[in-house]
């Protein structure tokens, strides 16, 4: 391996063994390693240091241990502190060659392959998959050059650090902030050995999920790499898998369940099957389990739930209760009783589908409650359905917020004519075949224009408190997705063609809708483009995408009338195409004569087209 030749090279002559092994050198023996072989993919190389220093990453290996490559957890975007690991594409033992996939991280933006940069075999992986929050540069795995050296490995030499460890012990009590979503707690003096299921942090800033879907039923026999159930991120939908191997013997969370924190118990695995009763009555979540609150209460049960302290309310009452209002309606209409309805909806809710089916059965009205003619009807009249909203919207709307109050926004706003860029735009695809829409004359504009007020190209800097200068032009495109708005980025804007521009735009949003945008395509950027001028929409003002300094709205071209000014004749009424702009920008970075100058530029550009092709 280049790397470690390389730190053989450097070696003295009298550190060098026969088989190749390191020896320990003396204590007056040191070199930067760490900084020196320090890799994009954070693939850290064995090397020698003191034994007296401590250098996270770096290890001393005795003359008995085999040379070594470190596989650390790689930062694969400048805002990343940890990852977590989906799956192992490789196992203990197997061969690895460069460019093969060892396993897949899953960042707070994307889903990435890691792929090996070096030849060997794979020793030891010491994060298995399904290990969420593991910090950036962690080891997760260990390779050797020699197959023969693959058993000398030891998972002792490569421990994870104490903050690792510290997680991984059980405790008593369930906690939000838990790293790990499967816990080994110690076996109970009445229940046998189980696994508790928490709810895993598929991203950094997810503080609860909603479980989708349970794909195992309780009694299923799992397997480690089975899908126990899908879980809603704030960023995506994504399968948890098993990591062990027994029984679902409890499902704490089902399906259907909303905002559960992360730590929260959700389910329970036994590893015999012998033993899925015994832990299905107990509860691990310090409130009543779904069976527990529907059924009766057990005799065992603890007295301190303050919810089984409750008398039990009327099936009727307590039915017709937990529905949505268009079911209240339709029951009322047809003269159904909740109560008599087998409800297929989360934790025996009864839907609007349920109901339907009910009447198509011929299902016979029930009694209604004693109580009915003290309780006033449900309302009639009113027909809505509640939309739950995603975890990517919720992320959406609080990044918005804090952008709306956290930045002062000043607004600006100009009319550009058209004609000239549509007559170039019509010849261009006549004569050429070169089909640029009018979106792609305003990006390319509107990069020119930064590029000659440079003042514009800026953003606030938090921590130092003063304002930065960007050296490229990299323009951020809004694009719609099923998901949310996304802002795949055009890097060195001012310095492509008009086709170009067309070509990179047209693939960058095609890979947003279907999710596949890599994480340099979307983080950063230092100008944001959102137009709606496919709508009938004049103009409108977007809200700054922070870390940015502001963001051009452009609306739709429209025809009007204007008066054009001529000397011979004092003047004549003229049909022009306008579009307007409003450029929303941060007051601290610039000033509303820098946000002039810019629109001016920017409609100078659109107005006389041709100088963007020069």
């Amino acid at each position: 391996m280049a790397a470690r030749r390389l730190i053989r090279a450097l070696r003295p002559a009298a550190l060098r063994f026969s088989n190749s092994h390191f020896l320990r050198p003396p204590e007056s023996c040191c070199f930067d390693a760490q900084s020196l072989f320090r890799s994009t993919n954070a693939i850290a190389v064995q090397a020698w240091k003191p034994a007296s220093l401590s250098v996270p990453g770096i290890r001393c290996f005795a003359s008995g241990e085999p040379p070594a490559i470190v596989l650390g957890m790689p930062a694969l975007s400048p805002t990343m502190t940890q990852g977590n690991v989906i799956q192992w594409k490789k196992k203990e033992g197997d061969k690895v060659s460069p460019g093969d996939v060892l396993c897949v991280i899953e960042t707070d933006k994307a889903t990435v392959d890691f792929e090996s940069v070096e030849e060997g075999f794979l020793a030891k992986i010491l994060v298995p998959g399904g290990t969420n929050n593991v910090s950036v540069g962690q080891t997760i795995g260990v390779m050797v050059e020699d197959a023969s050296d693959i058993g000398k490995v030891s998972s002792s030499d490569f421990a994870a650090p104490p903050a690792a460890k510290k997680e991984a012990q059980p405790s008593s009590k369930p906690s939000s902030t838990a790293q790990q979503a499967n816990v080994k707690p110690p076996p109970a003096s009445n229940l046998p050995p189980h696994i508790v299921l928490g709810m895993p942090a598929l991203s950094p800033t997810m503080t609860q999920g909603n479980i989708v879907e349970w794909k195992k039923k309780e009694r299923d026999k799992v397997s480690a790499g089975d899908v126990l159930c899908t879980i809603e991120t704030d960023k995506a939908t994504v399968d948890f898998e098993s990591v062990e191997e027994g029984f679902l013997a409890k499902i704490a969370s089902p399906s259907g369940s909303k905002n559960v924190p992360i730590g929260q118990t959700i389910g329970v695995m036994v590893e015999n099957e012998e033993d899925i009763a015994k832990v299905a009555a107990a509860d691990f979540s310090g409130q009543p389990s779904a069976t527990k609150t529907e059924g009766k209460p057990q005799a065992d049960a603890p007295s301190k739930v303050s919810v089984m302290s409750k008398p039990p309310a009327a099936a009727g009452s307590k039915a017709l209760s937990r529905v949505g209002p268009s079911v209240r309606r339709l029951l009322a209409e047809s003269g159904l009783d909740a109560s008599s309805i087998n409800g297929t909806g989360p934790r025996g809710v009864v839907l609007k589908g349920d109901v339907l089916a009910a009447i198509k059965g011929g299902t016979k009205p029930g009694k209604p409650p004693k109580d009915a003619k003290s309780r006033p009807s449900p309302p009639t009249s009113l027909d809505f359905e509640d939309i739950p909203t995603s975890q990517i919207r919720r992320i959406i709307a609080k990044r918005l917020i804090e952008s709306k109050f956290g930045i002062p926004h000043f607004y600006i706003s100009a009319d550009a004519i058209l004609d000239s860029t549509l007559l170039l735009r019509k010849e261009m695809k006549e004569k050429h075949g070169a089909a640029v829409s009018v979106n792609d004359f305003v990006i390319r504009a509107t990069a020119l224009a930064l590029r000659s007020v440079p003042e514009a190209n800026a953003f606030w800097d938090e921590k130092a408190g003063e304002i930065v200068f960007h050296k490229t032009i990299d323009i951020s495109i809004a694009v719609a997705t099923d998901k949310g708005l996304i802002t795949p980025i055009l890097k060195n804007a001012d310095l492509k063609t008009l086709s170009a521009i067309s070509t990179e735009v047209k693939a960058l949003a095609e890979r947003a809708r279907t999710g596949k945008l890599k994480p340099e395509e979307f983080q950063g950027g230092t100008f944001s483009i959102s137009n709606l001028g496919m709508f009938p929409v004049d103009r409108f003002c977007a809200i700054i995408n922070p870390p940015q300094a502001c963001i051009l709205a452009v609306g739709k071209g429209e025809k009007v009338v204007v008066w054009e000014d001529c000397s011979e004749s004092g003047g004549r009424p003229r049909t022009v195409t306008k579009m307007g702009m409003t450029l929303s920008a941060d007051n601290r970075v610039f000033d509303t004569t820098i946000a002039g100058r810019l629109l001016e530029a920017l409609s100078a550009n659109l107005q006389d087209p041709e100088r963007m092709l020069l």
